[in-house]
């Protein structure tokens, strides 16, 4: 039998790799890194939010994604109907370029609330509207929670985020067998290891409820999801909340937890929708080419 340590290391790294499908492709990463976010028409802080869209909108990327690739689809998606739009790097390992949101969610937590605080005065908004992917529509939680973002947050939508973790298609519940496994997970990969369903910083962030007063929430999930397992819980519970299904919306929906924040448009108008309630258009399968 192979000793634990030669083990242990590559469970560990078989969990990366099973989360690594919620980066982005890496193509574009070093142009895009080089050429910054606001080449492509975000993260322009001279932006002042329109009576149509009163709100500047921060995109809140997931694990192992950044601040440019993660929203290549959405961002000018968003600019293009008039929102002034941000995004973030998060949750960044010393060392590790490009693939960020992999420390502790907490620490991450904060960065958010100082970088919504840089957005607000720059444009002058009392509020904003936070769009998350994947462990960005979980994070963002804790910031309303315990760090005073329910007063400075008008709505969070999250496009498959892992609000109360993610078995993997059971392979966390392997973990137990592997002793040590969760410690090493915890000390290289902190956010993976807050990720796992049952997980202590799970626990804490949904003792209590799910949702803060005074914000809206929307989710929006695919039922083809492969990272955040089972895909229904995703879902939030509680005042304000609406939970979608893509598949509901059209069953000819096949994207899976990478595309659906990527490219997914009627993902996108659905996010348009939850943004702009008041002018929200029924998201169908046109939606796609709208």
């Amino acid at each position: 039998m192979l000793p634990w340590k030669r083990v242990l290391r590559p469970l560990a790294a078989l969990l990366l790799t099973a989360a690594a499908v919620t980066a982005p492709a890496t193509t574009a990463q070093a142009t895009a890194r080089t050429a910054g976010a606001p080449s492509s028409g975000w993260n322009d802080y001279s932006c002042k939010p329109s009576a149509a869209h009163p709100r500047p909108v921060v995109l809140v990327h997931g694990t192992l994604g950044n601040s440019v690739d993660n929203w290549l689809g959405l961002a000018p998606y968003l600019k293009v109907r008039g929102y002034c739009v941000f995004s973030l790097d998060y949750g960044q390992l010393e060392g590790v370029p490009f693939f960020h949101g992999l420390g502790p969610v907490e620490k991450s937590a904060g960065q958010l609330k100082d970088f919504v605080d840089k957005v607000l005065a720059a444009t002058g908004a009392a509020e904003t509207d936070v769009v998350g992917h994947s462990q960005g529509g979980m994070m963002p939680r804790y910031y309303l929670r315990f760090l005073g973002g329910a007063a400075k947050v008008n709505a969070l939508i999250g496009i498959a985020p892992s609000n109360h973790g993610t078995t993997l298609n059971g392979f966390t519940n392997l973990l137990p067998y592997f002793p040590g496994a969760g410690d090493l997970l915890a000390k290289t990969t902190p956010a993976l290891a807050d990720q796992v369903a049952g997980s202590d910083f799970l626990d804490r962030l949904n003792a209590g409820g799910d949702t803060v007063p005074g914000v809206r929430y929307t989710v929006i999930a695919t039922k083809y999801d492969q990272v955040v397992t089972p895909w229904r819980s995703q879902y939030l519970s509680g005042p304000d909340v609406r939970n979608v299904l893509l598949q509901d919306l059209c069953p000819a929906d096949l994207s899976e937890h990478v595309a659906v924040g990527l490219f997914d448009r009627i993902a996108f108008h659905e996010v348009a929708n939850a943004l702009d309630p008041a002018r929200a258009r029924p998201t169908t399968c046109a939606s796609a080419f709208d």
